[in-house]
């Protein structure tokens, strides 16, 4: 019967953001009311176990999310972005335009959201592509691929941050496992994916080409750019591997782990970039709080999103659903990372956002981290690359690509659903070959 239920709640919330198109914050809480009352759980339980699964959720990632969308927000404003992906040309040279950029969307997207990267980036890269004769799809797919990636693999975007807490995951190790991962998974979905695609020529419009460019005059340096957008992976990281070699009970291992808790290391990177990237080139700090201001109301509906998300693992958990689905997969032989993937791959199959697959997934699989060794951080990545795989017309990166590069659907589903593919692919067998040293 539980299995029933749930299957029965994933296939609504399929139907009520596909065909009925219900924002996804809503759907998830018709479903988790829903299985809550199939399940026989007491009404009033129900919406305390909602409470819960919200409030669990998001008191971490409020801050995560909300300082990395100003950070990355004001590397865009700044002209940091364009200054990184011009330094890096300057660096590579024309005839490795492709490497450039694609390192770009990399460094990029560590800090910035996939849409606002989208936007912010590939208007550069018509630019580029257009003043070097190269082929706009082969710049273009090079950085796209690294921008998915940081969106899968990496916090603090939203949903490996969610994962994390959730599997009570270290975001550290998560980002350091991610980066290793995500070097191979972006060079085969890039530069090498991009040599045996079908020949597609992009004629993007008028419209989405570049409509702010800086003066090189007023763009930051290049080593500004790169240290600010940098900082907190530097800092997470640096963190994360010097602790290892200290006493846990020094005041030195206190201060490295509080220096690199990911709340502390993006805000005092935020701190930082506020000066450097801001005051320091004679913003106002007036400005400045206005980018933030509206970077935090663009990840709104994000939040609400993950939230919904949190609610319905809360949901399965407390009416027992996890558990008994828990029993259930103990029984197959196949990795529990393979089955996350694979669960993960249906769901983003049908409903087309990898926020939702990865969160979907997460309140399905949980039972499995608490029956098995297998690594919560690898966890993570393995519903990471499953989320990115098989993006068809149901998801709105799709029609971005399609949009902008002014392609058939014939030609998106050849170049653009490939690429992901491709990268949810890479990052499984990643994710298996460091399962055998972790």
């Amino acid at each position: 019967m539980p299995l029933i239920v749930v299957s029965l709640g994933i296939l609504l919330l399929f139907f009520l953001i596909v065909f009925f198109r219900l924002n996804a914050f809503i759907a998830f809480i018709l479903v988790t009311i829903g299985i809550g009352i199939g399940q026989g759980m007491p009404l009033d339980t129900i919406v305390k176990s909602i409470e819960t699964g919200i409030g669990n959720t998001l008191g971490f990632l409020i801050l995560i999310l909300g300082l990395g969308a100003m950070l990355g927000k004001l590397v865009a404003e700044s002209g940091a972005a364009q200054q990184i992906t011009n330094g890096l040309i300057r660096i590579f040279g024309v005839n490795n335009t492709k490497v450039a950029v694609m390192l770009t969307g990399f460094i990029v997207g560590i800090t910035m959201f996939y849409s606002v990267g989208f936007v912010i980036l590939v208007p550069l890269v018509f630019t580029v592509a257009t003043s070097t004769g190269l082929s706009l799809i082969g710049v273009g797919l090079p950085m796209l691929a690294a921008l998915s990636v940081t969106h899968g693999f990496l916090p603090p975007h939203p949903a490996p941050s969610a994962l994390s807490v959730m599997f009570n995951a270290d975001l550290g190790k998560t980002l350091i496992y991610g980066i290793i991962l995500a070097i191979p998974a972006i060079l085969i979905s890039g530069p090498l994916l991009t040599r045996f695609l079908p020949k597609v020529e992009a004629k993007p419009l008028k419209e989405f080409m570049a409509s702010k460019t800086f003066d090189s005059l007023e763009l930051p340096s290049l080593t500004n750019s790169l240290l600010t957008a940098l900082l907190p992976v530097l800092l997470i990281g640096f963190a994360t591997i010097i602790s290892s070699l200290l006493n846990a009970d020094s005041f030195s291992y206190r201060l490295i782990n509080f220096i690199g808790n990911p709340v502390i290391a993006l805000l005092l990177s935020l701190l930082i970039g506020t000066y450097t990237l801001g005051i320091a080139r004679g913003n106002s700090v007036e400005g400045i709080m206005k980018i933030y201001a509206t970077a935090v109301s663009g990840i709104t509906m994000v939040l609400l999103i993950i939230s919904g998300a949190g609610a319905l693992k809360q949901i399965l958990i407390d009416s027992g659903v996890s558990q008994y689905i828990g029993g259930l997969l103990e029984i197959t032989s196949l990795s529990p990372l393979v089955i996350g993937w694979f669960i993960a791959t249906m769901i983003r199959f049908s409903v087309g956002s990898a926020t939702v697959a990865g969160l979907t997934t997460a309140g399905i699989v949980l039972p499995l981290l608490k029956t098995t060794d297998v690594s919560p951080e690898l966890m993570v990545l393995a519903i990471g690359s499953g989320s990115l795989m098989l993006s068809h017309v149901n998801d709105s990166g799709f029609w971005l690509f399609k949009e902008y590069f002014n392609l058939t659907v014939k030609e998106t589903l050849s170049t653009w659903t490939i690429m992901e593919t491709t990268i949810g692919i890479s990052g499984l067998l990643g994710v298996l070959f460091l399962n055998q040293f972790i």
